[in-house]
């Protein structure tokens, strides 16, 4: 008898052992992350970019379905290092992305302003919607006094600027009985860790992949 009760509990302690460890690992695979970033240099100035893993949880992905619309918001930003004071933002571009699902048609869609796009599949309505792209900044946003001090120093690759990356769900947009909900509800809490990176050029272009 004890025999068989030993092997009862071993075998309960093995699937509770196994249900947590499937727990953490969907909790883990939930969230927003950034897996590149880029500063470019290009004809027009500096033009940041970030691309976002994006892994909604499932009680995100049900409200979707069930026709609630999710708004992302990200921020790109450049700042301009200061020695004798606090760093200074140069630039700031924030961009706000809505994703819908029609249950008519069974298409997720992405609202930018006035241009959309539709996908059959979420996995890669998601992918588009991670990689993010803000308008080039003018080297001469980079100056101190307009005098090109800081253009000079990013084209010889001194440590003069960062960058910042980061992407979120923004609650406070969801209809107003959710709201509450998610304010206290994990699952809804879709959030990038701050992402900062030295903007210091190789050949005219850099990368960083965290």
């Amino acid at each position: 008898m004890r025999c068989c009760t030993n092997k009862l509990d071993s075998l309960l302690r093995s699937i509770l052992l196994t249900g947590l460890w499937l727990c953490a690992s969907a909790a883990a695979a939930e969230g927003i992350s950034i897996s590149k970033a880029e500063a470019r240099l290009t004809d027009g100035g500096y033009q940041l970019s970030a691309n976002f893993d994006i892994q909604l949880s499932p009680t995100v992905e049900m409200a979707l379905k069930r026709g609630v619309t999710l708004y992302f918001v990200s921020e790109l930003t450049i700042n301009r290092s200061r020695w004798y004071w606090l760093d200074t933002d140069v630039a700031r571009d924030e961009q706000t992305a809505k994703l819908s699902y029609n249950a008519l048609t069974q298409q997720y869609r992405i609202t930018r302003g006035s241009l959309f796009q539709s996908f059959h599949e979420l996995k890669d309505a998601l992918l588009v919607l991670g990689h993010q792209i803000a308008p080039p900044v003018p080297l001469e946003l980079l100056d101190k006094n307009g005098g090109g001090y800081f253009s000079r120093l990013l084209k010889k690759g001194s440590e003069c600027c960062s960058a910042f990356a980061q992407m979120r769900l923004d609650v406070s947009q969801l209809p107003k009985p959710l709201q509450v909900n998610a304010l206290t509800n994990e699952d809804w809490n879709l959030k990038s860790e701050p992402y900062r990176w030295i903007i210091k050029p190789e050949a005219g272009e850099t990368v960083s992949q965290p």
